[in-house]
């Protein structure tokens, strides 16, 4: 059904004097409801749908710290809560950080969003393309972590570790692929079993004065190196940067606000509260059961399996951490697939990334952004070989420069603000910036050799990507004069041409659109050399002369086996003789009643619309006709 606009001087739907019939026109309502709420998330459904990878952390988290703090034996993992405390502190700053993001920038974009308002163009595409980075890693990480706990209980898998990897990929794409709320709804009950499991190993190991059971770590090798009797600044501060790993998805909320039904800002705040509140718990909880049952690391057993052995004992419960751990590892990378889509929505408003990645689907799906990020995280798998220590060290660097930019960003933000207590929040974040920068650089000065390199040459590589993007589109707003009001439409004379290759009724419903479109109209037919096709175009000839629709019908010879390039030179030929015709190539195609029927078509209507749009500006019209079954 098509819309006809008359322009008539005023708008049609706003009245500014009395109603026809006299009496007093109905107030409008304040807010109409928002028709896609129920494709937004609630604060429960945000916790499952955005923060499975800051939850996740805290099976790597507590082990980062221990695993580098075993440098220094038994005295050194007596500094496993005070790093954690750090940690937790920082995550408390990070956290009251991005409630003000949240309040400040509504629209979502978290670190990007706050460079771009108060840091400048090139500082907001460095942070953009340091989350996306983090993002797409977070995705291979987790999964490959997710599948190693698999295979490391079910020892036979090893060798599918990989199509293991792409099938938890693919599950997990299709799961977004319905809608962020959808995903949640399947997620949420995973996250609240970790959570609890997390929470029980915790909460029974505080009123244990000893070990419930030492089976998980019984014949296996010790990490623990030599009892040293002091720690240097440099090993804390590496266990400090290590540790700090479990802070990735900290930021995802923030970035992801537009996801949130109404009130979206106060939802997204109660969530990342709830988000931080949980993670400090389980961080700290589990770094106070380390010193209390003084675990040390061993090969072939995570930290996390020995607390849980601790604190409930080798029994059915044991196995159900674990089986929750390798759930939640898995589905983790749903944060990205939550939060991603949105940055690449606001890259693409903004003309740094393809518009493509700014539509949404019928359910509020970024679904370009979706499929995207599964393609380039497959990608990633393919290499490792779904291998999670190949893409260990690539990870976390990328937050860390995010968290920096957007602490930066927010100090001169209150700075510019000056409202009530503006110097504490300031100050704040400063303190974040200062931590999180230091971070960055411990973590990328250690992981440098072992591939970080990688993350430190992709960088800026991203950024010089987002801005030919950005001149690209604007080369052609300046060739579409976008902004400026156009003259007005004026009518120009009018010649359609038409590609004939026989006649049938498509070529008579082509015939009778084109004599409604044009002031002229040509039909054409490209002829060649070989004998063939010397008689079939003389019996098209007689036939059209026989049928006499009061259309000439012109011949284009051609030399070589091609039917687009003689059309197009032609349509140029017209151009220049005509320079005040608007010429139109009309061209008809059938349009078959099933999709494999396409196959069965010679594609010579595509051949022809390709060349005259690359050689020409003349207007393509494609005809279908639609066949039924």
């Amino acid at each position: 059904m098509s819309m006809v606009w008359k322009s008539t001087g005023r708008t049609a739907d706003r009245t500014t004097g009395p109603s026809p019939s006299g009496s007093a026109p109905t107030p409008a309502p304040a807010s109409a409801p928002d028709p896609d709420a129920r494709h937004r998330l609630t604060s429960v459904q945000g916790l499952a749908a955005l923060s499975l990878d800051a939850m996740a952390s805290v099976a790597y988290g507590p082990e980062s710290v221990v695993l580098i703090l075993a440098a220094a034996g038994a005295y050194g993992l007596g500094f496993t809560l005070p790093v954690t405390l750090c940690i937790a502190a920082l995550l408390a700053v990070l956290v009251a950080s991005y409630r003000q993001v949240i309040a400040a920038f509504p629209n979502g974009g978290g670190s990007y969003a706050v460079a771009k308002a108060h840091l400048g163009r090139r500082t907001a595409l460095a942070a953009a393309a340091s989350l996306l980075l983090d993002y797409v890693l977070n995705v291979a990480v987790s999964v490959t972590a997710g599948v190693a706990a698999l295979t490391s209980a079910f020892p036979a898998l090893y060798g599918q570790r990989l199509w293991l990897c792409l099938g938890v990929l693919v599950l997990v794409t299709a799961v977004n692929l319905r809608g962020i709320v959808d995903s949640a709804k399947a997620f949420i009950l995973p996250t609240a079993v970790f959570v609890g499991s997390i929470l029980t190993v915790v909460a029974v190991g505080l009123f244990r004065d000893a070990p419930a059971s030492t089976v998980s770590a019984t014949g296996h090798a010790s990490v623990l190196a030599d009892n040293a009797t002091s720690v240097g600044a440099l090993l804390l501060l590496k266990a400090f940067a290590a540790g700090c790993s479990a802070l990735t998805g900290v930021e995802a909320v923030a970035n992801a606000v537009p996801s949130f039904r109404a009130p979206a800002a106060k939802r997204a705040q109660r969530t990342e509260v709830a988000l931080g509140a949980l993670l400090g718990v389980m961080l700290i909880g589990l770094s106070v059961l380390i010193g209390r049952f003084h675990l040390q690391p061993v090969e072939g057993v995570t930290v996390l399996a020995q607390l849980a052995d601790a604190s409930l004992g080798h029994n059915w419960a044991f196995y159900v951490v674990q089986f929750a751990t390798m759930v939640l590892l898995a589905l983790a990378a749903n944060t990205s697939f939550g939060g991603l889509p949105v940055l690449m929505g606001l890259l693409a408003r903004d003309n740094y990334l393809p518009h493509v990645f700014g539509l949404k689907a019928d359910r509020q799906v970024h679904r370009h952004g979706v499929l995207a990020l599964a393609a380039v995280a497959a990608v990633l798998l393919g290499f490792s070989g779904g291998d999670v220590n190949t893409l260990v060290p690539l990870f976390a660097i990328g937050v860390f420069v995010g968290f920096t930019i957007c602490q930066v960003g927010m100090v001169r933000h209150w700075r510019q603000e000056r409202s009530s207590g503006w110097r504490g929040k300031a100050a704040l974040n400063g303190f974040g910036a200062l931590l999180t920068g230091v971070s960055a650089v411990v973590v990328t000065a250690t992981k440098f050799t072992e591939g970080a390199w990688l993350i430190v040459v992709a960088l800026p590589l991203l950024v010089l990507a987002f801005e030919a993007v950005h001149r690209a589109y604007g080369r052609i707003a300046d060739r579409l004069h976008l902004g400026r009001i156009p003259e007005p439409p004026h009518r120009d004379r009018s010649l359609v041409v038409v590609p004939v290759s026989h006649l049938s009724k498509l070529t008579c419903e082509a015939l009778n659109a084109a004599v409604s479109l044009g002031d002229e109209v040509v039909a054409v037919t490209v002829t060649y050399a070989a004998p063939e096709d010397r008689r079939a175009a003389e019996s098209l000839r007689r036939d059209w002369e026989l049928w006499n629709p009061g259309v000439d019908l012109l011949e284009l010879p051609s030399t070589t086996r091609t039917v687009g390039r003689p059309i197009a030179a032609y349509v140029r030929e017209l151009a220049g003789r005509h320079p005040r015709t608007r010429v139109t190539v009309l061209i008809p195609e059938v349009e078959p009643a099933h999709l494999w029927q396409r196959l069965l078509q010679n594609q010579r209507g595509a051949v022809v619309a390709h060349a005259v749009r690359r050689t020409t500006d003349a207007t393509i019209c494609r005809l279908r006709f639609r066949v039924t079954a």
